[in-house]
């Protein structure tokens, strides 16, 4: 069964009715950060909460109620790696917002259950400082254990398999742009 048929509460929804699935769930708003250095690699960290597998992703996090894009993405970004607007320039922005679900094991787990997947909108941006302003202790608790800059193209390689289709899309966008 998909992820959008698959049960995330056993009991019988507020209607009285049947049991929800994952369909009935909205995305969660989310932005993300391509963030490049003057010789085009991006960054990528690893997650803390990483349990399976050694995958790292670019920085992404949902979105306050209200909150615009702009700001959101770097609020993310300062939170994840201590680049703050400083440090980094805004070089375009996706032009739709990219969605994807959640595989049917974490369904009703992540997020106190109440999202199906993620909508995002993705930047790009110029990180103008050097190695010495990333800090991936600036929030606590941190998201990141470790971190590098990558050739892009490897970062489909490198996210876990069901945000694959999201990564290659930004990529595609941004990459003329790199």
């Amino acid at each position: 069964m998909g992820a959008a048929g698959a049960y995330f509460n056993s009991g019988i929804n507020c209607s009285g009715t049947s049991p929800m699935t994952a369909s009935d769930l909205p995305y969660r708003p989310c932005v993300g950060v391509m963030l490049v250095n003057e010789v085009g690699k991006a960054f990528i960290g690893k997650r803390i909460d990483n349990k399976e597998g050694d995958w790292w992703q670019m920085p992404q996090g949902g979105m306050d109620e209200g909150e615009d894009v702009l700001d959101a993405a770097f609020r993310e970004l300062a939170e994840e790696t201590g680049v703050t607007r400083d440090f980094a320039t805004l070089i375009a922005r996706s032009r739709e917002e990219l969605l994807y679900d959640l595989p049917d094991e974490l369904i009703g787990k992540l997020w106190g259950g109440r999202y199906r997947g993620q909508r995002q909108s993705w930047l790009l941006m110029r990180f103008k400082g050097t190695d010495a302003h990333i800090d991936l202790q600036a929030h606590n608790p941190p998201e990141f254990c470790e971190w590098k800059w990558i050739d892009p193209e490897l970062l489909p390689e490198l996210i876990v398999p069901f945000k694959k289709r999201v990564y290659r899309a930004v990529l595609e966008e941004f990459r003329a742009l790199i």
